[in-house]
Order: structure tokens, then sequence, then C-alpha cells
């Protein structure tokens, strides 16, 4: 690998990096949130302030959007839309910090839906990651009376969606364009968000600054930010090692959920927290090319 090369992977694991601290944020600004805004309202204002954003900045890149851009496009958003939805009700029953490490068990769904979908068998790390993943969840999820809640319940609803929304972006990016892919994905979710409000909850105008703030950071870097950065970083390395990184989103979102909204971790959620990340990097590392 030459200096250019080297220079450029270092930069895109900077940028990943930055992706996973800013996603592990953002757990704790939707758990702020909802303090205070119902989940569809605030998930509306989020994906249609990061469409606009998204289509302001890079216009030029997405271009003009035929009839099948718009079928794919709302194939991927309205997998986003449900497990954004999932995740965000969820998190009305549980904390952010086991949200964050629950969410990241989609890193080990993905192969086993590959298989579904593809008929080719996950290897043997795969299902040794799966079993450390159970335990782990076991662990984080079911609190001192033994309860598995809802809010977990949903979260690994989430996780599993976002497995499906991965594989689809595969599927779809294929034969078109990321940038399009990415603005209609979102564009589809904001629709879908806001159609969902005005339905099933009361639409609010007037936010609070606080509510303000939170929409912003969701909207601006969370969502407009880091599908930006993870699309272009992604060209100089390879998917495993991004997916590690990114991965640490969850350990980003359990340390801000302690410091800032002063959520509690058990000596046992902490066990399954890093039987979880343990599982994650088994799934990703190829240790064969690490040994080599």
């Amino acid at each position: 690998m030459n200096q250019i090369s080297k220079k450029k992977q270092y930069l895109s694991d900077l940028s990943l990096f930055f992706v996973a601290f800013v996603w592990g944020g953002g757990f704790v600004a939707v758990k702020d949130a909802l303090n205070t805004m119902t989940p569809l309202l605030l998930m509306a204002y989020r994906f249609i302030l990061a469409s606009v954003i998204m289509y302001i900045f890079l216009h030029r890149k997405i271009g003009k959007l035929s009839k099948s851009d718009f079928k794919k496009g709302s194939v991927v958003g309205t997998i986003l839309f449900l497990a954004f939805a999932a995740q965000t009700f969820g998190l009305q029953y549980t904390t952010a910090s086991k949200q964050g490490f629950l969410t990241a068990t989609y890193v080990v769904m993905v192969p086993f839906l590959f298989w579904v979908l593809y008929k080719k068998r996950p290897p043997l790390k795969a299902f040794i990651g799966s079993m450390l993943t159970i335990v782990g969840i076991a662990l984080v999820s079911v609190n001192s009376e033994m309860i598995f809640s809802k809010g977990d319940a949903l979260t690994l609803l989430c996780a599993l969606l976002f497995a499906m929304h991965i594989l689809s972006i595969e599927y779809f990016t294929k034969d078109m364009n990321v940038f399009k892919l990415a603005f209609l994905q979102l564009a589809v979710a904001a629709v879908l968000f806001t159609v969902s409000a005005v339905l099933f909850e009361p639409v609010v105008f007037t936010l609070t600054n606080r509510e303000i703030y939170a929409i912003v950071y969701l909207a601006l870097f969370s969502t407009f930010a880091c599908f930006t950065v993870q699309t272009i970083a992604q060209k100089y390395t390879t998917s495993s090692h991004a997916s590690i990184l990114m991965s640490l989103e969850s350990v980003f979102a359990a340390v801000l959920g302690i410091l800032l909204l002063n959520e509690v971790l058990t000596p046992l959620m902490i066990i399954g927290c890093v039987l979880i990340f343990v599982a994650i990097i088994i799934i990703e590392v190829n240790f064969k090319k690490s040994v080599e």
C-alpha cells in the first residue's frame, strides 16, 4: 500500500470513528427529546430537515431521478422508516446505553439474513458470535425482576430491520448512484414519518430550544453528515473494518448515557455489553488475513 492510500485509509478511519461518536450521541439526543416530544413527530422533523440539507448540498451529485430510482429508494426508505420507528418507540421504554448495545446486534444478524436470501451458509464464527450475542442480550436486557422489557423487544426488532436495510443497500447500489439512494431513502422516510405523525399524533409546530437543538443535531449530524461521510469513507477501507469502527456507537451511547443522562450500568449489564462487543468483532474480523 502506497503512502497516499495509507493516508486515505487513515482519514477514512478517523471519519468512521466520527460517525460512531455522532451516532452514539444520537441515542442520547433522541432519549432527551422524547421527554417532551412524541416519537413520530420527532422523526418527521429529523428526516425532513436532513432531506432538505442533503439536497441543498448534494443536488448536483443526486441529479435527475427516474421511476426506477424512486422504486428502489422507496424500498430502502420504507425499511429505514420501520427501523427508526421501532428504535424511537423502543427508547421510550429503555435506556440510551442499553439500546446502543442492543442495536449493534444487527452486525450479527446480517450474515444469517444473507444465508436466508442467498442460500450461502455463514462461517463458524457467525454461530459463535450469535451465541455470545444471545447471552449478552440476556445480561443487558433482563432487569433485576428478570423481565424483558417492551423497549428491549422493539430495539431488537430495530436491529433486525437495520440488518435488512444494510442488505437492501448492498443489493440496490450495484446498479444505482449511491447519492441518489442516500437522498431517496431519507426523503421516503421523511414522508412516511410525516404522514404517520399527522394520523397518529398531535402535530406541534412550537418547539422549545432544547427540542430544536436535538432535532438539528439528529438531522445535520446523525443523519446528513453521517450518511455522507460513511458513503465516502467506505471507498477507502474494507466493509469489515468500517463495521467494527461504526459499531463503537454502542460504546459511545453507553458512555454518553451515563455522563449526560445519569444512566446506571450494573455489573451484569457491563459483562453483557462486553460479550456483545466481542461478538461483533468476531463476526467482522477476518482472522485468516490477520494471521497472514
